[in-house]
């Protein structure tokens, strides 16, 4: 005869394969960011747990980028005078460089790699130290040969105009390197002249305002195209507008439709494109804020116990967003509904923004 225990035994056993099934996670992919003191984490997506790490050779990684061929990764220790080279496949670090030598300090503040690795664009500080006194140099952007492991040469700055930060990006065949600014200006990479000019300065439409770049994404874009939260002068009204806009950079064509007054609000794209998310963030008051990318407007916006510098990512399946940033934990929340779900703990603080890879 089966007593009332050996019930609840058999109850648990069935039912423990159906509450496994229904825990949503975030996909079969794998995540990467760095943390102290000198490591690449290697989460597991669907399992949640640290399964490896990268050791960096330099010290604590810190602005961590992803090649166009998702191959490589490229990060700066934490003094920004060394750079490392990471093989995604063999978790090994196989190359790192620093200008620095002697008296002279060359901080690498920006930089830039051709997408067929042959060379990587580093906007450069460098101070030197004399027997008196510090020498300070203009700021430079220099090209970086991976090959020979020497600088090639040094890019005069667009219009002669020295700038105190850079933003740069290259097209997906590598010919092109597009400076960001008022206006995004185009040179080849053959000998790193000026050879198009795309103005943005000037209006997308009559009676609006320039177009300005907010929050970006691309990592779950096209080769050549980048998403993200844009803003216009609204010359009528004498007011700030916040739209979406999907910039081509090859046919020097933005895609842009307002969805209200601008507000301070970051922006990830979630895989498919058709939703995209954002974090509102001020004191006492944090917000989750979705886009229907596929219907041009905002979707739901929920007010959620938040933590300061806090960053956002998307599941690979779109299913989880990943609340990360300073300390050593990741909360998941259902992308749906905003519910907090659990949280990741690791063993050391993170330093780098987060990276997720679909499998392949």
């Amino acid at each position: 005869m089966r007593t009332k225990r050996n019930w609840w035994a058999i109850l648990l056993v069935l039912a423990a394969p159906v509450w496994a099934a229904d825990k949503l996670t975030g996909g079969n992919g794998t995540l990467y960011l760095g943390g102290r003191p000198n490591k690449i984490f290697i989460i597991d997506e669907a399992t949640e747990k640290v399964t490896g790490e990268i050791l960096c050779k330099t010290g604590t990684p810190v602005n961590l980028s992803l090649s166009q061929d998702h191959k490589r990764f490229y990060l700066m220790n934490i003094a920004f005078e060394d750079l490392e080279i990471v093989d995604i496949a063999s978790r090994q670090v196989i190359d790192t460089f620093r200008l620095s030598e002697g008296n002279k300090k060359m901080r690498i503040f920006g930089y830039e790699a051709d997408p067929l690795n042959r060379f990587i664009v580093l906007f450069v500080k460098t101070a030197t130290k004399e027997a008196d006194r510090f020498e300070i140099a203009p700021p430079a952007l220099q090209v970086y040969d991976l090959k020979t492991h020497k600088v090639s040469r040094t890019i005069p700055w667009p219009k002669g105009e020295e700038r105190e930060g850079v933003g740069m990006q290259f097209s997906p065949d590598g010919k092109l390197l597009y400076f960001f600014g008022d206006d995004i200006l185009i040179y080849d990479t053959t000998d790193f002249k000026q050879v198009d000019k795309w103005e943005l300065s000037r209006p997308i439409e009559d009676g609006f305002g320039r177009i300005n770049f907010g929050a970006l994404d691309d990592h779950n874009e096209e080769p050549g195209y980048f998403t993200g939260i844009f803003t216009v002068s609204d010359a009528v009204q004498n007011r700030r507008i916040m739209g979406i806009a999907r910039v081509n950079l090859g046919q020097k064509s933005v895609e842009f439709y307002p969805l209200g007054p601008a507000t301070g609000v970051s922006f990830t794209l979630a895989p498919g494109r058709k939703w995209g998310y954002g974090l509102h963030q001020e004191i006492g008051k944090y917000e989750f804020w979705s886009f229907d990318l596929a219907n041009r407007r905002l979707g739901p916006r929920v007010e959620f116990p938040g933590r300061p510098r806090m960053s956002l990512k998307t599941s690979t399946n779109g299913k989880l967003l990943y609340i990360h940033g300073a300390g050593n934990t990741i909360d998941l929340y259902e992308a749906s509904e905003f519910k907090y779900l659990r949280t990741i703990s690791l063993d050391a603080d993170m330093t780098t923004n987060l990276y997720v890879l679909p499998a392949k």
